[in-house]
């Protein structure tokens, strides 16, 4: 059965697009833990991480950085923070979470509101910055 992550993928499931390539899709979190909170999955469906192909792996973490980069340069933060904790979707993935302020909580229990609205702007502020 596909993960929510592959129907996303599809296009069969509505998300916020930030870049995409052949073999990899990063898009907004719609339960972020800062705004620009993003996630970045290989389009291979594979649970944990660490069984992904070297290649994919590889591929994934220089797309990642990629994404990263288009955040920093979008919404300015000190930096994007990393969290690979893969345990909520059955589907290998990465976050990339904009830290804004020194001290900032990056529990992904922590939440924020981020209206649609917003969440449309933010992500082509990314995608825009997005260089392949």
């Amino acid at each position: 059965m596909s993960t929510i992550f592959t129907k996303i993928i599809k296009g069969e499931i509505p998300s916020y697009k930030v870049a995409e390539d052949e073999h990899y899709y990063a898009f907004l979190d719609i339960n972020p833990v800062a705004e620009g909170h993003t996630l970045v999955i290989p389009k291979v469906e594979v649970d944990y991480i660490f069984d992904l192909e070297d290649d994919t792996l590889k591929g994934l973490i220089a797309f990642s950085k990629k994404v990263a980069k288009a955040i920093d340069a979008a919404l300015v933060p000190i930096r994007t923070g990393v969290i690979v904790e893969g345990m909520e979707v059955p589907h290998a993935h990465i976050h990339l979470v904009p830290i804004y302020f020194d001290g900032q909580d990056m529990s992904l229990k922590r939440k924020v509101e981020v209206d649609e609205d917003r969440m449309k702007a933010v992500a082509e502020m990314i995608s825009k910055e997005f260089e392949e």
